[in-house]
């Protein structure tokens, strides 16, 4: 067994093998990487307050503060022991199971095979191209997922969740006043359950897409870009059903408040196109003379509303206003930002 006090800026390498790594800190900074050269290594690089503690035993990789238990970890919300920060790189085997607890610091793991567990009271956590299973709770922090390509679970009370090039095969997420972003690029089918109760739902699927879909609202806006789709209620409960393709994956999507809605990602070959790609002169022989280049006119005719996607379909809330604004019809709206 080894065990070191950490108090100071240090590196260190481990010669045992690494199957497990836990992680927990107050503050600060928190970034793992999977690899697959090398033994595992660590670098304190900032540190204040109390010392961590570094334990190897059986296997199992511990970077943390004694009195900081991962059991009951989101309740740990004693405001004396937040006096504390440190900055913490470590390097593990890719397929290394790694546990990461932050409150009020930033995590960013990536490129680890494993299975992967985040909580965050705090903390904002960057997940980057994990193919093991992922789970991330917080209580107000937000998560991002780049390019995951495993089965992802998230909960959160007011966290938002933004996915990005995701191609697990589901995607569960539990919030009560967080938005979601999700944009899949699947491999195959996809079973994606998302429920909030005040927070927006906005999901990008693949065109053309396989799922069976049913998205409700209680009293939110509703927007479609599927012309496979349709759209009950005019007001009140709004619902989206169909099916798209063979309709082999599902999606699922229940808010009571907040909007939802279904965008369509651009064919791939649009997608692989450079970002600095000059746009066509106005007017030109690229330009469809139907086509508005900023989207359909807003209310005062100035054309400055974004687009959710050619045949789409939307429904508005009942009272109409800033924030009740379909998340795909209003300039003003983050999820168009996020998404799109």
């Amino acid at each position: 067994m080894f065990e070191r006090s950490v108090s100071g800026p240090e590196k260190l390498t481990f010669d045992d093998p690494v199957a497990e790594l836990h992680v927990r800190i107050v503050n600060g900074t928190v970034n793992v990487v999977g690899t697959d050269e090398g033994p595992a290594r660590l670098e304190v690089s900032e540190i204040e307050g109390p010392p961590l503690v570094v334990t190897q035993r059986d296997g199992v990789l511990t970077v943390a503060y004694e009195d900081l238990p991962w059991k009951g970890f989101l309740k740990w919300l004693d405001r004396k022991g937040w006096r504390r920060s440190a900055v913490v790189s470590l390097a593990v085997p890719a397929h290394t199971r790694v546990e990461v607890g932050v409150v009020g610091a930033g995590a960013v793991v990536s490129g680890v095979k494993g299975p992967s567990v985040v909580k965050g009271v705090t903390g904002d956590a960057t997940l980057v191209a994990l193919s093991g299973p992922v789970r991330a709770d917080t209580v107000s922090g937000n998560v991002e997922a780049q390019s995951v390509t495993g089965d992802l679970r998230f909960n959160s009370v007011s966290g938002d969740l933004t996915v990005v090039d995701g191609s697990g095969s589901t995607v569960r997420a539990d919030s009560v006043s967080g938005s979601m972003i999700v944009d899949l690029a699947p491999d195959g089918p996809t079973d994606i359950r998302l429920t909030s109760v005040s927070g927006e739902i906005a999901i990008r699927l693949p065109d053309p897409a396989d799922a069976e879909v049913e998205a409700n609202t209680a009293s939110g806006a509703v927007s479609n870009a599927f012309d496979g789709l349709r759209v009950h209620g005019q007001w009140g409960a709004h619902k989206i059903t169909g099916r798209l393709g063979a309709g082999t994956g599902k999606l699922r999507a229940t808010t009571v408040s907040g909007s939802i809605a279904l965008l369509r990602r651009p064919p791939h070959e649009e997608e692989s196109e450079p970002w600095d790609a000059p746009p066509a002169a106005e007017g030109g022989p690229d330009a469809p003379a139907d086509t508005p280049m900023d989207g359909p006119a807003g209310p005062d005719g100035s054309g400055s509303g974004p687009r959710g996607g050619a045949g789409g379909h939307s429904v508005p809330a009942p009272s109409p206003g800033p924030t009740d604004a379909a998340p795909g019809g209003s300039s003003d709206g983050s999820t168009d930002k996020k998404v799109l």
